[in-house]
């Protein structure tokens, strides 16, 4: 007993001509409206007994159509008796024996909305009037969150607690139908006219998914920050809308049962901003620095900071500046032995023969002259 399919796919062409009159999604809808009544379409020429034209309210012969991407409910006394999610035309028949309660198609909807079927079913025959409601299986945009002050969590690559300001949005989607309407729609919306629409500020229940979406925010981003798939790296998460979607869904779903409770899950995430605290930014410059002498890059680095220190020394302060240098150039080796182990050198400060064979060196490729090196060795000798 309930809805019988006439038309598979999307309604157009011939059945539009056959169709004049039916039930389907309201003109002019705003792309974040996730629960509103059907509205009449047409002349009420073949809607049966039903001539309540204004209002959801649907009877036996009422033609139905469910574009792509929404999925119709129908109630009976506060009880859901009919659900379909696959796009087409139906007909509302109490009397048919070939009538079904559920199409739920072959999407996310159908394992999901076959458990919450049997939880909340009407329990005795459908009567001959039922009300119609649409709600939309698409992604809701433009759900925006943000704070007001720092958000703190423990950071697996930095090693400390890290702050942030962060602002961003995302997109929701309706898994479960049933779960949604029953178990987070207040009643009210549940009247002709009525649209539930996640970004009005009017409504009370959206702000509360807004409260506990701030309120998850920093166990996602720990949990985005400390997965090491993700790379342990904070500087990621604004790339990455898709994997932050995952960690703030998790998050939320963990503290709130978003999904198992309220059949909501956030799709996709946009970080507008995010804005670390001083000692955050402090940081990330430090690791940045250690990023840049890693490998081959930083032994470049190196060299660049040796020669520099060559030209300045050789500028002013001549031979002496030249072998003092030349025992910085030595430090510097050992710091660069750092990132590949050698065995430990012997400091060469106070061996004269070390001093020379520095200055040889020096001498060799032209760094001193002739003058330079024997002025440093009577010095390194005593003489």
């Amino acid at each position: 007993m309930g809805l019988v399919k006439a038309v598979a796919g999307a309604v157009g062409g011939v059945l539009a001509d056959q169709w004049k009159d039916f039930y389907t999604v309201p003109e002019g809808l705003p792309p974040t409206a996730a629960l509103f009544a059907a509205v009449p379409h047409g002349t009420n020429a073949s809607r049966g007994s039903n001539t309540r034209a204004s209002s959801n309210i649907i009877s036996n012969g009422t033609r139905i159509v469910v574009p792509e991407g929404y999925g119709l409910l129908l109630f009976q006394d506060g009880k859901i008796t009919g659900f379909a999610a696959e796009a087409g035309g139906y007909e509302w028949r109490s009397d048919d024996l070939n009538s079904q309660s559920i199409f739920a198609g072959d999407g996310i909807v159908s394992p999901l909305i076959k458990q919450s079927w049997e939880r909340f079913k009407f329990g005795g025959q459908p009567g001959a009037q039922q009300a119609a409601f649409f709600v939309s299986l698409k992604e809701l945009p433009d759900n925006r969150f943000g704070t007001q002050s720092e958000i703190y969590w423990d950071d697996g690559f930095l090693n400390t607690q890290v702050g942030a300001i962060t602002r961003g949005s995302y997109t929701l989607k309706i898994v479960d139908p049933i779960l949604f309407v029953k178990n987070f729609v207040p009643a009210s919306y549940l009247q002709p006219g009525q649209v539930f629409d996640f970004t009005d500020i009017d409504n009370a229940a959206a702000s509360q998914l807004f409260n506990e979406v701030v309120g998850s925010l920093a166990p996602a981003f720990s949990l985005y920050t400390n997965d090491p798939g993700k790379g342990n790296r904070i500087t990621k998460l604004q790339q990455d809308s898709l994997g932050f979607a995952k960690s703030l869904s998790d998050a939320v779903e963990q503290a709130y049962q978003w999904k198992s409770d309220r059949g909501l899950a956030i799709v996709k995430t946009a970080i507008v901003s995010i804005e670390y605290d001083a000692n955050t930014r402090e940081l990330l410059k430090t690791v940045q620095r250690a990023d840049a002498l890693t490998g081959s890059r930083g032994n470049a680095n190196l060299q660049a900071s040796v020669a520099q220190g060559i030209q300045s020394a050789g500028e002013s302060g001549g031979a002496a500046g030249l072998m003092g240098v030349g025992m910085a150039t030595g430090m510097v080796g050992g710091l660069a032995g750092l990132q590949q182990p050698v065995a430990p050198a012997v400091p060469a400060a106070e061996d004269p023969v070390a001093k020379l064979k520095k200055a040889k060196e020096m001498l060799d490729l032209g760094l001193i002259t002739q003058a330079d090196y024997d002025a440093l060795k009577a010095k390194a000798l005593g003489l």
